[in-house]
């Protein structure tokens, strides 16, 4: 497979954050997963499982840059940076974890002492940097001292996100408003029908080809799913239904990144820094998206939609089977050296839709518009910013999974659906945060706080995958989305990211198709 291989500029920060980078995480977590089988086969099994089960599985820490939602311009190069540092630094202290099972069953406090309290104090410098920045700017205070601190979540009691509040005080309105802008959102209760909840409490880190998951527990039969899905609304319907509604469509054709256009950069959220999202995206339609490019880059760059008035950018995780290969990234940042192995999919469809208001007309989006939906760190944030919808062909209508992999019968494909916000605040294109610039409508269809109706984009991806099986308490040949390498491969997980290059004859055009009712493209 390929990548992208457009030529990046140098930096001081891009070199730094390139080079430190390549951590030992594949190998570290099958350390984790050969301790489980020794414990099982061994004498003393019983007593090496307790004390597995009371080791950490993965490290939760608060994600400061949720809580920035005021951030002077002229700081956010910075803040941008060191956010991007506080995620490196949770990277290279989740490789530790992973990789020193045997010094923690030696040692009670070895966690705290040698991973999580050096952890603290390098927060506390980036946070210390951040707070600089922001004063220097013009800015208040923003105290993030309190934001510090991490904690071990416990490998016998996996998060699952249910009820969760999560730790995002920025965007709790999301969670509460995401089905009435067409959302298909799984309830929380059933998602473990059909499902041993407490299989993954055993054996939970030595599934998964990385060594950091997924796990038997984060699958599902779906025809073992109690039907969940708004009836008569599928995954990839419209949101209008009313007659003030704008009921129109507007389906863009960007191909499925046959081409391989991939990198670990998040533009949005790390602007300017190498692999910032630790984690390997597939691209469609803007074919110059990586760290380093600019609104004016973007906006002359080529396109892979068959409309050459869209030049905007569609980005997700890639999806990968673990199936024992590997793929071109096996030994790159962002790939196997931080736990996303296996082989890449592309998917067999790629859809993009925008469609429209039940309440009334959208408005045009502006240029360079960012949008990011779903929260790529779901397992240790809480799912007050999760935003997903995995089902499977033939049961897009029925079924709709947040926190679980489907598995699909045979002849059928697994969906990734993803609904964006459709409410804009009218001016920014950003928000410090990435997030409250852009709202989901409320229930009754409308948008808050005076927040402008916009196109909604659907996304809905389609894949050719083989049903993983699982075989005692263990998962064969799993599926997964890449993630940062402490959040476990989980399918909470799973966002999506838009950048509005239309330009404004097209976006004109996708406009009145949606208001008039219409079926464009």
């Amino acid at each position: 497979m390929g990548r992208n291989i457009r030529k990046r500029r140098t930096s001081m920060t891009a070199k730094v954050v390139a080079g430190s980078a390549a951590l030992a995480l594949g190998g570290g977590g099958l350390v984790w997963a050969n301790f489980y089988a020794s414990a099982h086969e061994s004498g003393s099994g019983q007593n090496q499982v307790k004390a597995a089960g009371a080791q950490i599985a993965t490290i939760q820490c608060p994600d400061v840059g949720q809580k920035l939602t005021n951030v002077p311009n002229g700081a956010r190069s910075g803040v941008s940076t060191e956010l991007a540092n506080l995620d490196k630094q949770i990277t290279e202290a989740y490789a530790r974890l992973a990789s020193t099972r045997q010094a923690q069953t030696n040692d009670s406090g070895f966690v705290q002492n040698a991973i999580l309290g050096p952890l603290k104090d390098k927060r506390t410098a980036a946070l210390d940097r951040i707070r600089i920045n922001i004063q220097r700017a013009g800015g208040a205070n923003p105290n993030l001292g309190q934001l510090a601190g991490c904690t071990g979540v416990p490998a016998e009691q996996p998060q699952t996100n249910d009820g969760e509040a999560g730790q995002d005080g920025g965007q709790q309105q999301d969670g509460g408003q995401q089905q009435g802008d067409g959302q298909q959102q799984g309830d929380g209760q059933q998602q473990g029908d059909g499902q041993d909840q407490g299989q993954g409490q055993g054996n939970g880190q030595q599934n998964g080809q990385g060594g950091n998951g997924p796990t038997a527990a984060d699958f599902v039969d779906i025809t073992q799913v109690q039907g969940n899905a708004q009836l008569g609304v599928g995954a990839n319907g419209l949101a209008a239904n009313g007659r003030s509604g704008s009921r129109g469509t507007f389906t863009t054709k960007c191909g499925t990144n046959g081409n391989d256009n991939h990198n670990t950069d998040n533009v949005i959220v790390a602007p300017g820094v190498s692999n910032g999202a630790h984690h390997l995206h597939d691209y469609v339609g803007n074919q110059s998206n990586d760290a380093f490019a600019s609104d004016q880059e973007l906006a002359g760059a080529q396109t892979t939609c068959q409309n050459q008035g869209d030049k905007s950018s569609y980005f997700w995780p890639v999806l990968r089977l673990q199936d024992g290969s590997q793929d071109f990234d096996q030994n790159a940042a962002g790939g196997g050296t931080e736990g996303n192995v296996g082989k890449i999919l592309q998917p067999a469809q790629a859809q993009l839709k925008f469609v429209g208001n039940k309440k009334g007309k959208v408005v045009a989006m502006p240029t360079a518009l960012r949008i990011i939906t779903g929260d790529a760190k779901a397992f240790v944030n809480g799912n007050a910013n999760a935003n997903v919808n995995w089902s499977c062909t033939g049961f897009e209508n029925k079924v709709q999974l947040k926190d679980k992999y489907p598995i699909c019968p045979q002849g059928s494909q697994v969906v990734r659906t993803t609904n964006f916000q459709s409410c804009w605040d009218g001016q920014n294109i950003d928000s410090a945060n990435h997030r409250t610039h852009v709202a989901f409508v409320q229930a009754d269809g409308t948008c808050a706080n005076n927040f402008k109706a916009i196109p909604q984009l659907q996304v809905r991806l389609v894949y050719n995958v083989p049903a993983p099986t699982i075989e005692n308490g263990t998962v064969v040949n799993p599926y997964a989305v890449d993630t940062f390498p402490e959040n476990l491969h989980k399918p909470i997980t799973d966002h999506n990211d838009f950048i509005n290059f239309f330009s404004a004859n097209t976006m004109n055009k996708l406009v009145k198709c949606i208001n008039t009712g219409q079926k464009c493209q």
